[in-house]
């Protein structure tokens, strides 16, 4: 056990010690929230696009546009400017649409400096509107949608107005909205966000799960090919034992990763404390009730050695890290496979497919983290914990020899003499 320790402590510090570890510890955080809020600002800096609706209808539709347009900033950025056509009035529809065609094509400045973006011609059509909606920019849905709808609702005034319906009774109807309160057996009063954290923990869970692992990958790979082209990972073996030597390899970058993972999860913590102490004060209260803690850390760690005894395992017999990539991909194509299922975990958990899938052990850990939120019956829970770790017991059975069979051999490697290696343990 000493020597585990020893090994794992010298993998970690070959790490620790290196610039690009601390590097990318300060680099992540920026490049995450980054990520986060390069929407914003973009949206933020960018200046809202120019609308121009030429209206056929004569119905009040440019009206029900401007208004849309005020209702759906709520005091904070305009969707779009609406401004007026150039070269109007115009009494042709083919007109307007020639116009719209050269400066939606080309942009031209207007009066205030602005281009022209969009343009909404309306035209009358039977028991109807016809919108032709000219778009410098054919991506972005919004000016689409806005103008539909404010369309669509203008419409079917009109209409109730045809009909006979006062305007008042039409303002006093819209303005009707139900009182929706939700509520639920496992929360005290109203559901709150309290209520949906575990839900929230679970998935987040999940994903530093699949981050630990993909990133460990990486370095289990490495570590082991760079010892053995070294001839290292020979006299290791001539001075401890397999189980030793992965232990301490897998719990080595364990460390690693949850230097990294600490440190992050430390800032975050931080700055949620700071911004929202509140929400901060929820998510520990979630944590430590009801055994959460206890649950989402019985399937992290169980679902990390599984998949950390089937990577060193698997470099043992890799030469270069060309080899090891060929195999890595496959790999984590069939890691990601849970990250599909994940999302849906949240707000389907007693789905009968993520119950299946719960059992099968390379879900396990992810599907169950998921589905925290939903309660599981302590059968379950008990169940999948099992067959989780009996799975990465049996790993580790077959592992030994199939390791130090890799670690010996020079030759590329071959799924007939890994396949042998684990046939000679199973004999044994």
């Amino acid at each position: 056990m000493i020597r585990l320790f020893r090994i794992a402590v010298r993998d970690y510090l070959a790490y620790v010690r290196t610039l690009g570890f601390w590097l990318s510890i300060l680099l992540m955080p920026v490049g995450l929230t980054l990520f986060a809020t390069a929407p914003v600002l973009m949206d933020r800096t960018s200046p809202p696009p120019t609308l121009a609706v030429v209206d056929f209808t004569h119905q009040g539709y440019e009206a029900a546009i401007r208004q849309a347009l005020i209702s759906s900033s709520s005091g904070e950025r305009v969707p779009a400017d609406l401004v007026a056509m150039p070269g109007g009035p115009f009494t042709d529809p083919a007109a307007a649409t020639a116009r719209a065609k050269v400066y939606v094509a080309n942009p031209r400045d207007l009066s205030g400096g602005a281009a022209l973006d969009a343009v909404a011609i309306l035209k009358p059509a039977p028991g109807s509107v016809a919108i032709d909606l000219w778009s410098r920019n054919v991506t972005d849905p919004v000016i689409d949608n806005l103008v539909r709808q404010a369309v669509a609702d203008q419409l079917r005034r009109t209409h109730l107005e045809q009909a006979g319906v006062d305007r008042a009774a039409l303002a006093a109807i819209d303005a009707l909205q139900p009182k929706v309160a939700n509520y639920s057996p496992k929360a005290t009063g109203q559901v709150t966000f309290r209520d949906k954290l575990p839900g929230l923990a679970g998935f987040v869970m999940g994903m530093l799960l699949w981050t630990v692992i993909f990133t460990g990958a990486g370095m289990l790979l490495n570590s082991i090919i760079e010892e053995k082209s070294s001839r290292i990972l020979e006299v290791l073996l001539s001075s401890a034992s397999v189980p030793e030597i992965m232990g301490g390899k897998i719990l080595g970058v364990a460390c690693v990763t949850s230097t990294v993972m600490a440190v992050w999860l430390g800032v975050g913590a931080a700055a949620l404390a700071i911004l929202q102490p509140q929400i901060a004060a929820d998510v520990v209260a979630v944590l430590l009730s009801h055994g959460m803690i206890a649950y989402l850390a019985l399937y992290f760690v169980g679902g990390y050695l599984m998949f950390a005894t089937l990577y060193v395992t698997v470099g043992a017999f890799c030469e270069t890290t060309r080899e090891a990539q060929t195999l890595l991909g496959p790999m984590m194509i069939l890691l990601s496979l849970p990250i599909i299922f994940m999302s849906q975990a949240i707000t389907h958990p007693d789905s009968p497919l993520l119950e299946t899938l719960s059992w099968v052990p390379i879900f396990t850990p992810f599907m169950m983290a998921a589905r925290a939120a939903s309660d599981p019956p302590l059968w379950e829970v008990v169940g999948t914990a099992v067959l989780m770790f009996a799975t990465t017991a049996f790993e580790l059975w077959v592992a030994g020899p199939a390791f130090k069979s890799g670690a010996l051999s020079t030759g590329r490697f071959e799924l007939r003499v890994f396949l042998a290696s684990l046939m000679r343990r199973e004999a044994a």
